[in-house]
C-alpha cells in the first residue's frame, strides 16, 4: 500500500446497526474507504480472503462462526490487523483478551443495544485506529532504530520495573512478564490504556501465565519483590513512600488527563520515589505517554528501554522516547524479558 493510497477496510458485525454506524463514521474520513462489510464469522473469513482489506473491524458474538474463532482462521489464510470491538463487561473483556492471543492487533470497547454514546465512543476513536494499523507497515526513512546502548552493562542497581504500552501491549507486556523468573528481586508496574472492566481480566490472565505474581492494583498496596501490579482502568496509580516503605496510591483521573491510566502519571511518580534506581520500559503503543515521565526518570538518573520500530504494533510511544533522546537500548520485543533479567 503507498502512503497516498486509501486505507481500506472491511466491517464485520452481525448488527446491521452497527454494521451502517461504523460505516458512516469511517466514510466521512477522506483516507479510509470501506470496501466490505459481513455479517458473521464465516462470511467474514470469506470477505477477506476475496477483498483483501488493510484493516478489518471485527465484532466478537457473532453467528454462524464468533470473532475470534474467525480472527484465527484470517491470520492462518491472509494476517491481516484486526480491530476487535466488544462489550465493556467482564465476558467482553475475556473474549477480547482471547481474541488479541489469536491474532487480533487492538480493541475498542461498544455498548451493546445499539445506543448513540457507544456511537459517540467509536466516531471519537476508530478512525485513529484504522490509520494507526493500517500504515503500520509501511516503510519510511525513519524505519531503522539505532541499538543505543548507554546503560547496557549497569547492573543490580535497580529498584523498580514500571511498563508502559497501549495499542498491542497486552500481548506485548504478556510476552515479557513471561520472561521473568518467580525470584524476580524488583516489584513490577505494570501501565497499559485499557477502560475499567478490562484490567481485572487481564491481570487475572497474567497471573495466570507468568511465574510472578500479577495482580490489578488497589490503594495501599506494599511494592514487594517478584510482584507485578496492573493500573486499574479508569484511574491513575501513583507511589507513596513513608518510612521505608512503598505504597501504591490509587486515584481518580482528573479531567484533563486524556490517558486512564497514563504512564506519564506514573513514571512521574517513580522518579520521586525511586529516583535513580528505575527501569522504565516503553512498549508498543499510539501517542507519545511515558515520554513526559521518561524525561523525569532520567533527570533522576534512571534508565530508559524501547521497544524496536520492527517489533511494534504501533510505534507512537517507543518513538517519542526515542526521538527526544531518552532511550538507553532499543530492542526487539523478544529481547526485552532475556535482557532485564540478564541486567539484575
Amino acid at each position: 500500500m503507498s502512503i497516498s493510497a486509501k486505507i481500506r477496510v472491511l466491517v464485520v458485525d452481525d448488527s446491521i446497526f452497527f454494521q451502517r454506524r461504523i460505516t458512516e463514521i469511517l466514510q466521512r474520513d477522506p483516507a479510509i474507504e470501506v470496501v466490505g462489510k459481513a455479517g458473521d464469522g464465516v462470511a467474514a473469513v470469506a470477505a477477506a480472503q476475496r477483498l483483501q482489506p488493510d484493516v478489518i473491524t471485527m465484532d466478537v458474538d457473532m453467528p454462524m462462526m464468533d470473532g475470534i474463532s474467525a480472527v484465527r482462521k484470517i491470520m492462518q489464510s491472509r494476517p491481516t490487523p484486526i480491530i476487535m470491538l466488544s462489550a465493556f463487561t467482564q465476558q467482553g473483556a475475556e473474549a477480547t483478551l482471547n481474541a488479541l492471543e489469536a491474532g487480533a492487533l487492538d480493541f475498542l470497547p461498544k455498548n451493546h443495544g445499539g445506543d448513540e454514546s457507544s456511537c459517540d465512543h467509536i466516531a471519537r476513536h476508530l478512525p485513529q485506529r484504522i490509520h494507526a494499523l493500517g500504515r503500520r507497515h509501511q516503510v519510511t526513512a525513519s524505519a531503522a532504530t539505532s541499538q543505543v546502548q548507554r546503560h547496557a552493562h549497569r547492573r543490580g542497581h535497580y529498584r523498580l520495573l514500571a511498563i508502559g504500552a497501549s495499542t498491542g501491549g497486552p500481548v506485548a507486556i504478556q510476552q515479557l512478564l513471561t520472561a521473568l523468573p518467580a525470584n524476580f528481586p524488583l516489584p513490577v508496574l505494570v501501565v497499559v490504556h485499557m477502560p475499567e472492566s478490562f484490567t481485572p481480566a487481564f491481570a487475572e490472565r497474567l497471573n495466570g501465565q507468568c511465574r510472578i505474581g500479577v495482580k490489578e492494583a488497589h490503594d495501599g498496596d506494599q511494592l514487594m519483590p517478584g510482584q507485578a501490579y496492573l493500573a486499574p482502568g479508569g484511574k491513575q496509580m501513583l507511589l507513596e513512600e513513608r518510612g521505608g516503605v512503598t505504597r501504591l496510591q490509587i486515584v481518580e483521573s482528573r479531567a484533563d488527563q486524556t490517558y486512564r491510566p497514563s504512564v506519564d502519571v506514573t513514571l512521574a511518580s517513580a522518579a520521586e520515589v525511586y529516583r535513580d534506581g528505575v527501569l522504565a520500559v516503553i512498549l508498543t503503543g499510539m501517542g507519545a505517554d511515558g515520554k513526559q515521565g521518561a524525561s523525569r526518570l532520567k533527570q533522576q538518573g534512571s534508565t530508559i528501554w524501547s521497544q524496536d520500530q520492527q517489533s511494534c504494533v504501533v510505534y507512537g510511544m517507543p518513538q517519542a522516547v526515542e526521538k527526544a533522546g531518552l532511550a538507553d537500548r532499543v530492542l526487539p520485543l523478544h529481547e526485552i524479558g532475556p535482557q532485564i533479567v540478564r541486567v539484575m
